[in-house]
């Protein structure tokens, strides 16, 4: 049985709160990418699998460097590469509204996921130092500001980018010049805690006397909350990037109308981010990520046979239910594998990054040969396996903070 140490620290909420609203600024800055999707598709007449190469541009170098960024910051803490990582995605926001070709496109979302990558891991880092004894609370309040930012994409298309267009993008520098101001305040914090004496080390204890587990447990362990970030990460991609076309293509709406339903399905994956870490605390971490994975198999499966206002109200129950595991996933393998916490925020929001891209590349090939109505019915099956979460290792909720 997975078992919890009991933290004697106080929660810091400003620190929580500073970095989810760099959060939220980030995943707006990047939301802009997937928003520019119908726009970009019009104007520079691009294939579905065009679109989706520009999110595989994106979130794959976001993939492939955080669990890098995130193993250093495990052997050194370098709190000052947190306002560095969004002067990058500074660099890809001015690219992206500038940008006459369709590989310059590449090359500012390039930007915008080297951004990416350096914030994700050492921000977790950050949510992990100062969660005190509510780790579960402490990472969905860190991921929710993401999952806000990401909900303001559509509504970003439907009101902005409709009437502005592509130049629009111009407007969320200023977005990165307050993240950037954000996270200098919470470098400082970070240096603090990093420059403070430590105790004299003591024998470390072996991997299973931490947790109660053997080796081969937490391998498994790991296999299967990799995998469920699988199935998540590539349902989700299907519908943040695919959906919209759906609704247009199948049901006739504006693009304008279509943002809404998408944005509706982005604002209740927020609510499920928060719900779902202080759930995880008080009834443990396998029952919820069982519970949100599994139980979102019923909506996504009704979703593409439902008439339009049904497929609204089934979206977005799908988005609350299957968004409340993504923080606990994360939490639950940092507890496994204690005293990398870089390495596993690095790991798992990498690969939520590159399964994203990845499953957004594959999927618009295959609308390309088929049809995004085919995409909605194929995807819809991947909650299901959400089942494994039954072979995960029990735990315990987390004990009050003294």
């Amino acid at each position: 049985m997975l078992t919890k140490e009991i933290a004697v620290s106080a929660t810091v909420f400003p620190v929580l709160f500073a970095i989810s609203i760099v959060h939220l600024l980030n995943d707006t800055m990047q939301s802009t990418v997937t928003a520019l999707f119908p726009i970009l598709r019009d104007s520079l007449q691009l294939s579905y699998k065009q679109v989706g190469l520009i999110a595989f541009a994106m979130n794959m170098t976001a993939s492939l460097m955080q669990p890098v960024v995130g193993y250093l910051s495990d052997l050194r803490p370098r709190p000052y590469i947190l306002p560095i990582g969004v002067c990058f995605t500074l660099a890809g926001v001015v690219a992206l509204a500038l940008a006459p070709h369709y590989a310059v496109i590449l090359l500012a979302v390039v930007a915008m996921g080297v951004g990416s990558a350096i914030f994700h891991p050492e921000s977790s880092r950050v949510a992990y130092l100062s969660a005190g004894g509510r780790r579960g609370l402490a990472q969905s309040i860190f991921q929710v500001g993401g999952n806000i930012g990401s909900s303001l994409g559509p509504i970003m298309t439907a009101v902005l980018f409709v009437n502005i267009g592509q130049f629009g993008v111009i407007w969320f520098s200023f977005a990165a010049i307050a993240a950037i101001v954000i996270q200098y305040y919470v470098a400082g914090w970070y240096s603090r805690q990093s420059a403070q004496p430590r105790r004299p080390a003591k024998p470390k204890p072996a991997e299973g006397q931490k947790t109660g587990l053997t080796a081969a447990q937490i391998g498994w362990a790991i296999v299967i909350l990799v995998f469920l970030v699988f199935t998540k990460h590539i349902y989700m991609s299907s519908i943040s990037s695919y959906y919209s076309f759906f609704l247009i293509d199948d049901y006739g709406v504006s693009v304008s109308h279509a943002q809404w339903f998408l944005f509706a399905f982005l604002a209740a994956s927020a609510a499920g981010t928060f719900c779902g870490g202080p759930l995880a605390d008080r009834y443990g971490r396998r029952n919820i990520i069982w519970f949100s994975i599994l139980g979102t198999a019923p909506f996504s499966i009704l979703l593409p046979y439902a008439n339009l206002f049904w497929s609204g109200v089934l979206c977005v129950c799908a988005g609350f239910v299957l968004s409340s595991a993504f923080s606990i996933i994360v939490v639950f393998a940092q507890e496994l594998l204690p005293g990398k916490v870089g390495l596993v925020s690095g790991l798992f929001f990498g690969l939520a990054f590159g399964i994203g891209g990845l499953g957004s590349a594959v999927l618009g090939w295959i609308a390309d040969a088929t049809s995004i109505a085919y995409i909605m019915k194929l995807c819809a099956y991947l909650p299901l396996l959400g089942i494994l979460a039954v072979f995960l290792p029990k735990d315990r909720s987390a004990p009050r903070v003294s």
